[in-house]
């Protein structure tokens, strides 16, 4: 007889199909991740820089999808302007997708920090 063992007593056998549930949990929320991410992924946002001067639209998956100009900030004597405009914009419109991302990922994950996922 181990240590701790009194005659009669059986090990509790509720430690596997406890571990069996959790493992079956975080399969569903996986899948549920992986659907949220899918649908992520189609999403858009846009940002703007100058006044609306300059617009960057970034999807999902964090690639920039559309950038539009107006034609009035188009200063040939001033490109480091137009160039920081677009630099601004893509950088908020990236920001802003990824506040998404983590806003709708922290829903399923209930507040968790769980590596790799985000």
């Amino acid at each position: 007889m181990g240590k701790g063992m009194r005659a009669g007593k059986k090990p509790s056998a509720g430690g596997a199909g406890n571990m069996q549930k959790q493992m079956q949990q975080m399969q569903m929320m996986q899948k549920k991740m992986e659907e949220m991410q899918a649908e992520l992924d189609t999403k858009e946002v846009e940002a703007t820089a100058g006044g609306g001067a300059v617009s960057i639209t970034v999807n999902g998956k964090k690639e920039i999808v559309k950038v539009a100009i107006k034609p009035e900030v188009v200063d040939p004597d001033d490109v480091e302007m137009l160039q920081d405009l677009i630099m601004i914009a893509a950088n908020e419109a990236l920001r802003q997708m990824e506040d998404m991302t983590q806003n709708e990922m922290g829903k399923l994950t209930g507040g968790l920090s769980i590596p790799g996922i985000m």
